[in-house]
């Protein structure tokens, strides 16, 4: 495979990993934006539009900063490997990926997470 296409292979891994995540039509700032707040350095706008464009592949630091946060694997997400864990929750009925469920929980505010606190004790009696 060329470097273009390892790069545009990327790319589309990046962009189904995010909607999988829930972060669907995430632009560059967006991404550049939740990377940083990730506490694993800051990335500009420009990388992360290169990285959603398929222009560049993020460092091995990087990758792995994503992987964890979208909840697939490091070697998935650079090399495309069928191990990661966006293949399985889509091959799995509908089984929800925890990864994405954690992550979504961690961008809600105080009232929401009560809320969740409460629904999860209503469904764990029942």
């Amino acid at each position: 495979m060329q470097a273009s296409e390892e790069r545009e292979a990327f790319s589309r891994r990046l962009r189904v990993a995010l909607d999988k995540a829930g972060w669907k039509g995430m632009g560059p700032a967006m991404l550049a934006r939740e990377y940083s707040r990730l506490g694993q350095g800051n990335v500009t706008v420009h990388a992360a539009r290169k990285w959603l464009m398929g222009e560049s592949i993020p460092t091995q630091a990087r990758l792995r900063s994503l992987a964890e946060w979208l909840g697939v694997s490091a070697e998935w997400l650079r090399f495309g490997e069928p191990r990661d864990v966006v293949a399985q929750a889509s091959s799995s009925a509908g089984v929800p990926d925890a990864h994405g469920l954690l992550a979504d929980i961690e961008r809600l505010d105080a009232d929401q997470l009560r809320v969740v606190r409460d629904l999860v004790s209503l469904l764990l009696r029942g």
